[in-house]
């Protein structure tokens, strides 16, 4: 089992920066696990957002944010990142840090998710 624990999120104006964390516990986890965010925006399909995992430095990021966000961790905390730069509207969402041991798309388990809104 593993636990992910979001923090971060908040109210921001377009153009604004905010980073979100995710913090991962339990006692299978390790650097081989893949972090990513995905988000969900009121009535749209959760999407993914980025990915990282750093057994071998491997990260994605979806074309609509490539560029301006930024995922990282820190394996001594087991915890990762994602900054956001030059946020825009179309960037509220509730993010969502999810965790898996064999895919950078498809989470095992998920964390609770943090509301980014984003006005204009």
């Amino acid at each position: 089992q593993v636990q992910l624990v979001e923090s971060g999120g908040g109210l921001a104006q377009a153009g604004d920066s905010l980073r979100l964390s995710c913090a991962a516990s339990g006692r299978t986890f390790d650097m081989n696990w893949f972090l990513n965010w995905f988000r969900q925006a009121p009535g749209k399909e959760r999407e993914f957002v980025a990915g990282i995992r750093s057994t071998d430095e491997n990260t994605s990021y979806a074309g609509a944010v490539k560029g301006r966000f930024t995922v990282f961790r820190d394996d001594a905390k087991n915890t990762a990142y994602l900054q956001m730069h030059n946020l825009k509207v179309d960037d509220t969402a509730v993010y969502y840090c999810g965790a898996s041991r064999t895919s950078m798309w498809v989470p095992d388990y998920w964390g609770q998710g943090t509301q980014v809104t984003v006005s204009s």
